[in-house]
């Protein structure tokens, strides 16, 4: 079991910046691939970013590719995810999610239903 907790959300201003974490415990975390989705009431969940489990390999929703940067500090069981001009559009809730891989593994995923455990979410609005 592996529990995920977001932090970081906030009001930014169009523009702005924020930088989301997401701490994990329970497991080892180097052990699991990582990934941000985001979810706004009455729609799909959203893919929006995902991350190896070394943090070498790294992949990008065409939405947020050249404003977000997703990155990983596996000595702090720490996933982040760098939000840089921030639009209104991207105000929602925030998940971070975790799925187990293999040690050999450096592939990432970009599909909600791939992943093992989630996070409960952190609320990001950005005001125009």
């Amino acid at each position: 079991q592996v529990q995920l907790v977001e932090s970081g959300g906030g009001l930014a201003q169009a523009g702005g910046s924020l930088r989301l974490s997401c701490a994990a415990s329970g497991r080892t975390f180097s052990n699991y691939a990582m990934g941000w989705f985001r979810q706004a009431p009455g729609k799909e969940r959203e893919f929006v970013a995902a991350i190896s489990r070394s943090g070498g390999i790294t992949y990008y929703a065409e939405s947020v590719k050249g404003r977000f940067t997703i990155s990983r500090d596996n000595a702090k069981n720490t996933v982040y995810l760098q939000m840089n001009s921030l639009k209104p559009e991207d105000t929602t809730v925030y998940y971070c999610a975790a799925k187990s891989v293999p040690p050999y593994s450096g592939t990432y995923y970009y599909r909600d239903y791939q992943y093992d455990y989630w996070g409960q979410g952190t609320q990001v609005t950005v005001s125009s």
